[in-house]
């Protein structure tokens, strides 16, 4: 009896339900969509994402319009990315038709700014349906899980970024040289009077310079030369007795002076080369006419004829040009030494001021205390203002210490005393931990010159999502963004070969050796390398409880232990 009351009540319902479904375009199942990439990855600061998805046979109604916009969800927040809207067969519109009876696929591009909460997140697709003058949505599809942030890590890794220094051009031993001339007239060699003041004043500055505390005679040079008018043998006598000659007097001031020095000579028969020299410079006429004959000819007699042919400026030449080839040239070699490692430490501590610039910024490299090097290069900037290396360097010191806004206020300094490449160089580095990718750009692509500047592009490059190009530009660099560059561009063995490599391992060179070992399966070096970061900043350990790097170490114990 019971049964009979009921039966009709229940079938009303049933036809209710089904009268109402048909109305209404209902809940989609996950299986009619796939996300590339699987897992979502943070490229360059965004989150990109490709959905393809499919409108089932007989799902999508005639008179329907459906909104689909890609959510990316977490706790607390949420980003949407671009819409896209379809529309069914009997709406006149511009959107993407879908066959009622057919269905139909799309596929969607979409894009979200990264933010360090999407690291645990989910990607849903939420759907607006409208039908006339009715609008409703069915349920949210998930889609995809979570955000792999890597890329991310460019922040941290940029910490020990080696910023360019302004190098010294300090010089122990600075080489040096004195020259004089002595001549000699037309087809003669004999040292005349008048010549042997030269080569008195000659003998004194030798003297001088054997005298001085720190100077060092190298050798003394003699080079005779004859003009190149006249016959070779003629010429070559005359240019070799003009070598034994001026050999002769100043070996003799030597000897007097008592100075040991080592006197090398040579002779040139005709000096065409000299003869070229002072012709291209002199305002002579018609001298690229003689120019021409030197490079047409060479045989010493065919030029000397092909000039003397040139009669309207062979007396020219005679007068101005060929009297200054006759000669001996002498020439004092010598080093200058400079104060040794110990005196310039001692003044860079004591009295700065007897240091010039180049002593004074090289006394900071003899110290790897980063106290003591403030101190030097502080002097550096209060004694030499107008040099803007101490400044920089100062910046560098800052920003090695992670004091970035110290150190862009040095580097700012520098910049404005010379708008070097160093400074740029540096200046780029700081636009990166800033997230201005465009300021950092401009900075570098004014830095050319800086022996830093391609480990700063190849950090740039990183920020940017230019993988391939950032593992280009860092080359041999041993450093945490280096790697960090390789393991995104899949150069798992040259980030292996880095990270081993880097001198001054710290947390986040120990974190990327865990993630290298998780992209390639090696599970002892994602335990060994996640506990010796987090045993160095424990903060890593809640990084990575929700890296998705490590997901299929979630569940293991040893993970688990680490970053309770």
């Amino acid at each position: 009896m019971t049964k009979k009351i009921y039966l009709p009540l229940f079938m009303a319902c049933v036809v209710a339900l089904l009268t109402s479904c048909s109305s209404k375009m209902g809940e989609l199942s996950s299986d009619y969509f796939t996300v590339t990439p699987q897992v979502l990855e943070a490229v360059g600061g965004k989150v990109p994402a490709t959905i393809n998805g499919k409108f089932p046979e007989k799902y999508f109604k005639k008179n329907a319009v459906v909104t689909v916009t890609p959510v990316l969800k977490w706790n607390g927040g949420e980003a949407k990315g671009q819409s896209a809207t379809f529309q069914g067969e009997k709406v006149e519109g511009n959107d993407q038709t879908i066959s009622y009876k057919m269905g139909g696929n799309y596929t969607m591009k979409t894009v979200f700014d990264y933010v360090p909460e999407m690291a645990k997140s989910e990607l849903y697709l939420q759907f607006q349906i409208t039908r006339g003058s009715k609008t409703y949505t069915i349920p949210d599809v998930k889609v995809a899980d979570g955000v792999i942030a890597t890329s991310e890590l460019v922040n941290q890794t940029l910490d020990s970024a080696n910023p360019a220094l302004g190098d010294d051009a300090f010089q122990r031993i600075i080489k040096e040289k004195y020259d004089a001339n002595i001549m000699f007239l037309i087809q003669q060699a004999n040292v005349r009077a008048s010549e042997l003041k030269t080569a008195k004043a000659f003998g004194e500055e030798v003297k001088n310079i054997n005298d001085a505390a720190n100077k060092e005679i190298t050798n003394i040079e003699i080079s005779a030369y004859a003009s190149p008018d006249g016959g070779l043998d003629l010429n070559s006598k005359l240019a070799e007795n003009r070598q034994d000659n001026t050999a002769k007097v100043i070996n003799k001031d030597l000897k007097k002076s008592k100075i040991e020095a080592a006197v090398d000579t040579k002779y040139t028969a005709e000096d065409w080369e000299g003869f070229q020299e002072l012709v291209s410079k002199s305002n002579i006429q018609d001298k690229e006419l003689i120019l021409r004959v030197l490079s047409m000819y060479s045989d010493p007699e065919q030029r000397e004829q092909e000039i003397k042919n040139i009669s309207s400026v062979y007396k020219n030449l005679a007068d101005e040009i060929l009297p200054q080839l006759r000669r001996s040239r002498l020439t004092l070699n010598y080093d200058v030494i400079g104060k040794s490692d110990e005196e310039i430490a001692k003044l860079a501590d004591s009295d700065a001021k007897q240091l010039n610039i180049e002593e004074l910024l090289y006394a900071a490299t003899l110290t790897n205390a980063p106290a003591k090097k403030e101190a030097i290069y502080t002097k550096a900037t209060q004694i030499y203002p107008n040099d803007f290396r101490a400044f920089n360097n100062l910046g560098k010191l800052a920003y090695e210490a992670g004091n970035f806004d110290k150190a862009e206020s040095f580097f700012k300094k520098a910049a404005s005393v010379k708008d070097a490449p160093e400074v740029n160089n540096n200046l780029g580095l700081i636009a990166l931990e800033k997230g201005d990718k465009a300021a950092a750009e401009s900075y570098l692509s004014k830095a050319s010159g800086s022996k830093e500047l391609n480990e700063a592009l190849g950090n740039l490059y990183i920020a940017q999502g230019q993988y391939d190009r950032a593992v280009n530009a860092f080359g041999d660099t041993k450093t945490n963004s280096a790697a960090l560059a390789q393991i995104l561009a899949k150069d798992y063995n040259k980030a292996k070969s880095t990270l081993s490599s880097i001198e001054k391992k710290d947390a986040y060179t120990d974190y990327l050796t865990a993630v290298l070992g998780a992209r390639t399966n090696n599970s002892s070096m994602v335990i060994s390398g996640l506990k010796s970061a987090v045993a160095k900043d424990s903060t890593l350990a809640k990084k990575a409880a929700t890296d998705l790097e490590f997901a299929k170490y979630f569940t293991n114990s040893d993970f688990a232990s680490i970053i309770k």
